[in-house]
């Protein structure tokens, strides 16, 4: 089964460890979906941008996580 984790990075791609500590997803919506909730809260602890992994492949991003680039 397919595990769906976020990479969260500073704005240069720099790893950084989350504010809130995600589970593993098993869907990509569940996955989509915390990070819609979690997004600000991110932001404020020190991460600038994420990117969804299934196991090790890349799925999309990095995305921003800040108010201008953030998810709707």
């Amino acid at each position: 089964m397919a595990a769906w984790t976020w990479r969260f990075e500073k704005s240069d791609g720099t790893e950084v460890q989350p504010a809130v500590q995600p589970e593993e997803f098993t869907t990509q919506g569940d996955a989509e979906s915390w990070i819609g909730e979690y997004w600000k809260a991110l932001a404020e602890g020190g991460a600038d941008q994420v990117t969804l992994f299934e196991d090790d492949a890349v799925i999309y991003g990095p995305m921003g996580l800040h108010a201008e680039d953030a998810p709707a």
